[in-house]
């Protein structure tokens, strides 16, 4: 390809060999004698198994294997983890249920795991799976989040009466209610944010093997973080971690949804183990809507009080948070480790936030793209909007009120997060004149005479990233003078390859074509935490700083002894080092190959050209930005259409602008997603899972969008040595209330206050239509 550098457009390297087919999924991977394995689930939300007979299923053609949740517990295998501990309002620690990979006494969800069956084809051991013969006892169930905190409810867990697993409590609460006692004005608002799934273009899948040589198990998976897969599966199976493998394959999607070990992880290690061969499992599209770790599921009640002058006083947050039928690996992680969004690019001085996470027969929640960030920046740009209507303010003077001036950096917000820099105003000035804010006015009146409806959302997002998790790289050269880049952070779609080479090729000054990029195999990559949270560039990229500097720093040596010049002397830049103020020099891929020629070297010099670097951030980082959505709505149909989207972001320094558009476009997407049409739903009467196919689960298509402008207004920060803020979040973050501002906003004229998402033609239509009884 050539030399590139930080901040040049370079197309993804990655993209050729996937468009043509040649991506390793983990479907792609087939290993010798492998068996198939097929997951046998629960169809009932709540009940007891009473019985299973499983002499048929074991008898069925091809089949080799049946596990139960009996022989789980036989074999004292151990429950998945939980990452994050917290207590319960009365100070006693968070209800935790056990968690094992088969249940062999109750089933709490549509789609539970009540037994493993392996055959020689996918075929076999899914036919087999209807001669398994199970007695239930169907017991009530709660599916929403709303009645599962309600007396009464049917309980998930015995030992929970109140279904209710932990409680979280942060910011001043004295502070927002003298604030509140004191205001002008206060805005109200009651938010649902429903449920929603990833559905990664690749469905989960993994692969289990064993060789009895070293005693190792090995999983071929598609993770975002081969290391803590390879933990946790080492607490589960109660074995030191030399004895686990895991190897990341490509991995079509995640969104922090393959962030966690899943039970099939553990369960086809463990077959394979009990078999002596390989065991693969691949999820269909309708087992993963049952099976995969869903996303949001808030209810809020929110308030801000503001002076007569439009500025914010206070905040104060309620939220209850639904988490499943069991606790994720990082289920309680969404719900408040990102609340620091609440306070915004605004320089509300006092909030309080709540935060009660309930148990419901549904699948666990976990991260999902934006992990806690969309759901807090909807709540206050949402009041925002709210405050603006009815105290009579422009929305956009209202938000310029109260926006931090960049003078007032580094700035401690209200709640949690400290910002080291930012531009917020200039991104929304850049935002409005590239949506042509000016010309909205004419735009409407031009909308109304087709008889149709014309909205415009504004929304100022930020979010945390790159929070201080272990990061490592290495740069390993060859004797030849190419060069292996080794990083534990995976891709899932950011272009890792495109990105990590530029920052290579920059700093090293070689062509990329030279460097290799491997990552996700646990014996090869040092100790990383993995892909999450918009932290990749951060710490990935600056553990790559760290090793390439250490990389030019042994060059330097090993080139003032070639050079027979002091080190002192010695500057590199371009690939070469030189003596200061001469043109003598020597490239740096000649000295790679030196350094792997002993005698070429003095004895005080060590052979070979090898570092490696860590790279742990003592503070997060806070990309923000502006967008501005602008939709039509058909008043006759509840028919949605957006018009027009810009956005700004500041990430810091750019990588890669063409990477860059493509996460954010994508992000909007996942964002619009929501807003507009995306519901896990479950009927609450049964408990079935009623959106358990794309027939019913939406998601958006191309058509469901227009085309996006986004422009960068960076500004670097100081807490990594490339200035770079993370960027894999940011559209989703800002895109879900700046759609659902948009068309609140076009709905005012018809008096609909308000809509609870996703804003489907149906929702839209009826709120229209209640809206026009009420005023007849």
């Amino acid at each position: 390809m050539g030399q590139f550098a930080i901040g040049q457009p370079v197309p993804r390297t990655e993209d050729p060999r996937l468009l043509k087919g040649l991506g390793r999924y983990v479907d792609d991977v087939n290993l010798r004698g492998q068996a198939h394995a097929y997951v046998v689930r629960s169809p009932h939300a709540h009940a007891r198994i009473v019985s299973i007979d499983s002499r048929a299923a074991s008898a069925a053609p091809g089949v080799v294997l049946v596990l139960t949740g009996e022989d789980y517990a036989r074999d004292g295998l151990g429950f998945l983890p939980v990452e994050v501990q917290r207590k319960r309002k009365d100070g006693a620690p968070m209800v935790q249920p056990p968690h094992p990979a088969l249940v062999k006494d109750r089933v709490r969800l549509v789609g539970d795991y009540v037994a493993l069956i392996v055959a020689e084809t996918y075929a076999e051991a899914k036919d087999a799976a209807e001669l398994l013969e199970v007695g239930y006892e169907p017991l009530p169930a709660v599916v929403s989040t709303a009645e599962a905190i309600k007396p009464g409810a049917p309980r998930v867990w015995d030992d929970c009466p109140d279904n209710v697993s932990w409680y979280a409590e942060l910011g001043n609460r004295a502070a927002a209610d003298a604030a509140f006692a004191s205001a002008a004005h206060v805005t109200r608002a009651h938010l649902v944010i429903p449920r929603i799934t990833a559905n990664t273009m690749e469905p989960r899948g993994a692969i289990g093997d064993y060789d009895p040589h070293e005693e190792r198990m090995i999983l071929h998976v598609g993770p975002q973080n081969p290391h803590q897969q390879r933990q946790q599966l080492a607490e589960i199976f109660k074995v030191p971690e030399t004895r686990i493998r895991v190897v990341a394959t490509d991995v079509g999607g995640s969104f922090g949804m393959k962030g966690g070990c899943y039970h099939e992880n553990v369960l086809v290690v463990w077959a394979a183990r009990k078999l002596g061969r390989p065991v693969k499992w691949v999820s269909e599209r309708s087992e993963g809507l049952m099976s995969d770790d869903q996303a949001r599921d808030n209810i809020t009640d929110a308030e801000l009080a503001l002076d007569k002058d439009g500025k914010f006083l206070a905040l104060r947050v309620r939220t209850i948070a639904a988490m499943g039928a069991y606790l994720a690996i990082r289920g309680p992680m969404p719900p408040v480790n990102n609340l620091g969004t609440l306070a915004g690019v605004y320089t509300t001085p006092a909030i309080h936030v709540e935060v009660t996470a309930v148990f419901t027969n549904t699948n666990s929640t976990a991260p999902y793209r934006g992990a806690g960030r969309p759901e807090a920046a909807y709540v206050i740009e949402r009041l925002i909007d709210k405050a603006a209507a009815e105290m009579g303010f422009d929305r956009v003077a209202l938000r310029r009120r109260n926006t931090i001036p960049p003078s007032a950096m580094p700035f401690k917000t209200g709640l949690v997060f400290t910002y080291d820099c930012g531009e917020f105003e200039k991104n929304m000035d850049m935002a409005l004149e590239m949506a042509d804010y000016a010309g909205y006015p004419a735009r409407a009146a031009a909308t109304r005479t087709r008889g149709r409806l014309r909205g415009l959302g504004i929304t100022n997002t930020i979010e945390q990233a790159a929070s201080p998790n272990i990061e490592s790289a290495a740069v390993r050269f060859d004797p030849s003078g190419t060069v292996t880049l080794l990083i534990g952070s995976v891709s899932h779609g950011q272009g890792h390859d495109t990105t990590f080479k530029q920052i290579l090729s920059e700093r090293l000054g070689l062509d990329t074509d030279l460097i290799r990029l491997v990552a996700g195999d646990t014996d090869k990559i040092t100790y990383s935490r993995g892909t999450f949270g918009s932290r990749s560039a951060t710490t990935a990229g600056t553990a790559l700083v760290i090793a390439a500097d250490k990389v030019i720093a042994k060059a330097k040596k090993i080139a003032a002894h070639v050079l027979e010049a002091s080190e002192g002397d010695i500057v590199f830049a371009g690939g070469r080092l030189t003596i200061a103020g001469t043109d003598r020099g020597i490239g740096l891929i000649e000295v790679a190959k030196i350094a792997y020629n002993p005698a070429k070297l003095p004895a005080e010099i060590e052979p070979g050209l090898d570092e490696t670097g860590q790279f742990l951030p003592k503070v997060p980082n806070f990309p923000n930005g502006c967008h501005v959505c602008e939709v039509e709505v058909d008043p006759e149909t509840g028919q949605i259409t957006v018009e027009r989207y810009a956005v700004v972001d500041d990430v810091g320094t750019v990588i890669n602008p063409l990477l860059l558009k493509g996460q954010v476009h994508g992000g909007i997407a996942q964002g619009l997603g929501q807003a507009l049409m995306e519901y896990v739903h479950w009927d609450h009467g049964s408990g079935q899972l009623v959106t358990g196919s794309f027939m019913d689960y939406a998601m958006p298509r191309a058509d469901d969008l227009c085309a996006i402008e986004v422009k960068a207004n960076a500004v670097p920060t100081k807490t990594n040595s490339l200035g770079v803020k993370g960027a894999g979040e940011a559209g989703t973050v800002g895109a879900l209330p700046a759609v659902m501002n948009a068309v609140i906003d076009a709905l005012a004229p018809l008096g609909v206050g308000h809509i609870d998402m996703p804003l489907t033609p149906e929702r839209v239509w009826s709120a229209i239509r209640a809206n026009e009884r009420r005023r007849a």
